[in-house]
């Protein structure tokens, strides 16, 4: 699992009202503090600092950990499940004794993943756009609806999350040929979990965060396949 960060891009998270606020407040409270002198002084005039840099920077640290933005989302808003200075990227391969064209065709066929994929409970697909649901942390059900946006045959199936998703996210899996009949598969998924970088390390924890269960996924989908499950 990484953790998204962007240092020539900061993640901004407040809206420009609360940075205006912020700075505000952070003066005042440092001024304050300065003007006692004492200890408990400086440790306000600290505090106050770091308000003035939230507002400057227009970035919470406890906001990022906590999933919590009030600035508008901008970037790309319209078509774009996952903003681009947020989120937990995936990305996990293995190495399947089958020939791409074969594991395309399995993986295409959404409804196969519910077969394979331990943690998704069903796939409705009508055309390019499926309903799906899955098994969530603490075993909660989450349900949302997707689109394939890009698709190379035997090569690429993209898709992303559609507006009013439970959890937004945007990937891809890519079929890479390793000779005449094995094949890496790579998925590289971006996800914002509904409650944020804190929610995804707590479910870590428990072995729900979606790293692992990709990461075993696909090792189902390697033992499977080489056994020689029927490919549909």
């Amino acid at each position: 699992m990484q953790v998204i960060r962007h240092h020539r891009y900061p993640a901004h998270n407040l809206s420009d009202i609360e940075r205006a606020v912020s700075m505000a407040t952070g003066a005042w409270i440092a001024w304050k503090g300065l003007r006692r002198g004492s200890s408990f002084g400086y440790v306000l005039a600290l505090a106050g600092g770091e308000l003035i840099r939230r507002g400057a920077m227009g970035s919470c640290p406890l906001y990022s950990a906590l999933g919590i933005s009030t600035a508008s989302r901008g970037q790309g808003a319209e078509t774009t499940s996952v903003p681009y200075e947020v989120g937990i990227r995936v990305d996990e391969s293995v190495i399947i004794k089958r020939r791409p064209e074969e594991i395309f065709r399995f993986w295409r066929d959404l409804t196969n993943l519910p077969r394979i994929v331990s943690h998704v409970h069903r796939v409705e697909v009508s055309g390019n756009r499926s309903h799906w649901t899955v098994n969530g942390p603490a075993g909660q059900s989450l349900e949302w609806d997707a689109e394939i946006i890009n698709e190379v045959e035997n090569r690429l199936i993209a898709w992303r999350s559609l507006p009013g998703a439970q959890v937004d996210n945007a990937g891809s899996v890519h079929f890479h040929s390793q000779g005449p009949d094995a094949t890496r598969v790579q998925v590289v998924l971006q996800y914002n979990p509904p409650a944020g970088v804190a929610g995804a390390l707590i479910a870590k924890l428990w072995g729900e965060e979606p790293s692992q269960q990709i990461r075993n996924d696909l090792r189902e989908l390697k033992r499977s396949l080489e056994a020689a499950v029927p490919i549909l």
